[in-house]
């Protein structure tokens, strides 16, 4: 059984689609990070980053526990242990690349570009044009890689496709203030459309709901999400 230890947000959306989607069973731990539940001495056991999602594998190799971190290591993980969404051994290399791909670039850019353009003080206008135009460039690889293709690798819907549609889902947060912030990618838009209408998405974006997660913005919630400004109060 896996323990995944969730909160709405796209990485943690990435392994509720993979979970789903594999009929694995598990059990959602509610992770409440704007109230800081991710900064406690218990889950820091679990994950020393103090970041979501994080999933405890009780049936791990060799029958031991396993706890793995970082959603894209996780997407590998449950892929490999269930031999589901790998594609071929000959997709493997390009399989990495483009995983890696999402997990240093598509991620980390989207992230940033939704932080300065909600979160941080205004007065950012360098670095809201630097992560937007970094995501339109993101957006615009993946639209000529898809170009005459269903799928990011190979000929079937693999890791790649649930690692990228976690991002791609919030593309209308990414690109503030785009009513259809897809349109310039039509390629992408297609893919995106057609992973959307896929029957374990439905169950994905139930995870969770029956939480309480905290949605107030407030000096609580910014210190619990964002501890690097908050030095003294990171723990």
């Amino acid at each position: 059984m896996i323990r995944f230890y969730f909160h709405p947000t796209p990485n943690p959306a990435k392994v509720a689609l993979l979970l789903e989607e594999t009929g694995l069973t598990y059990e959602v731990v509610p992770v409440d990070t704007s109230k800081g539940e991710q900064h406690t001495a218990e889950f820091r056991a679990i994950n020393p980053n103090g970041k979501v999602p994080v999933i405890v594998d009780t049936d791990g190799p060799g029958g031991v526990e396993a706890t793995v971190f970082d959603s894209n290591a996780i997407l590998l993980y449950l892929g490999e242990k269930t031999g589901q969404f790998m594609g071929t051994p000959v997709d493997r290399p390009e399989l990495l690349s483009w995983l890696f791909f999402i997990g240093s670039g598509l991620g980390p850019f989207s992230g940033q570009a939704v932080h300065f353009q909600y979160a941080a003080p205004e007065g950012n206008a360098y670095a809201v044009n630097r992560y937007r135009r970094e995501i339109e460039r993101h957006y615009q690889v993946l639209n000529d890689r898809l170009a005459g293709r269903d799928y990011i690798v190979g000929d079937s819907y693999s890791i790649v496709d649930i690692c990228a549609w976690g991002w791609l889902d919030k593309a209308p947060r990414v690109l503030k203030g785009e009513a259809d912030p897809l349109a310039p990618f039509p390629n992408l838009k297609r893919w995106f459309q057609a992973i959307d209408a896929r029957p374990a998405i439905k169950r994905a974006r139930a995870v969770g709901q029956d939480h309480p997660f905290k949605k107030v913005m407030d000096d609580q919630a910014r210190q619990a999400l964002f501890p690097s400004n908050y030095p003294l109060n990171a723990e």
